[in-house]
């Protein structure tokens, strides 16, 4: 269940306003000067691949820190809980979490899969205040685990969420531009809904029902 929350918010932030736009102009990048799908593809995976490391390094860090505070559990599940809930509720713009803005990157081609994985590295970087709510969501969920095995394999899963739509997209660019289009008419209510799942993960990792659910399912 608890991975199933974080796939889940990967999957949302690729829907998140200010990534969605961006995906036709990554997938641009990835055809490269040759603007072949066998290229595009490839460097999709390579550059999900790039952000998934990055990730999983957050997830070691929030793990870790976990571990060491094991023994204030409450107190960590209530702190972790809070922010959460902070996010969901600058989703809904009750509150203006500056941080969380989007940037765009400067237009260029992929050379190749190093180039693109290299890309997806700074991408992990560069779009985090972008996706920073539910990316934050999953290291508050790995910091609660108390374990860096739990922490890295949540961030794996947060990638996947956001990751396996992406190599989806390079398959089915043109075809995907109607549902693509439908998401960005709906932002208000996506966003509406988005803020509420994310209050409500915050309220289980405060009253300590996530980690329960941590600890039962792996």
């Amino acid at each position: 269940m608890v991975y199933l929350i974080t796939f889940l918010e990967g999957l949302i932030s690729f829907i998140s306003p200010c990534m969605l736009p961006m995906i036709p102009i990554y997938i641009t990048y990835f055809a490269g000067d040759a603007n072949k799908k066998n290229n595009t593809i490839i460097n999709s995976i390579a550059f999900v691949i790039g952000f998934t490391l990055i990730f999983c390094i957050l997830g070691v860090f929030a793990g870790t820190i976990g571990s060491l505070l094991k023994n204030y559990q409450n107190i960590v599940n209530i702190v972790c809980g809070v922010v959460v809930i902070l996010f969901g509720l600058n989703y809904l713009e009750f509150i203006n979490i500056r941080i969380f803005k989007g940037r765009n990157n400067n237009n260029k081609k992929i050379a190749g899969i190093f180039s693109a994985f290299i890309f997806g590295v700074v991408f992990a970087v560069n779009l985090t205040p972008c996706i920073g709510a539910f990316l934050g969501s999953a290291l508050m969920m790995a910091s609660v685990s108390g374990t860096v095995l739990k922490g890295v394999s949540l961030l794996f899963v947060y990638s996947l969420g956001l990751g396996i739509p992406i190599i989806i997209s390079a398959f089915l660019i043109k075809k995907l531009n109607s549902v693509f289009n439908f998401i960005k008419k709906h932002y208000k209510i996506i966003n509406n809904i988005c803020g509420t799942f994310l209050i409500i993960i915050g309220i289980t990792i405060a009253f300590g029902v996530m980690n329960n659910l941590l600890y039962s399912f792996v």
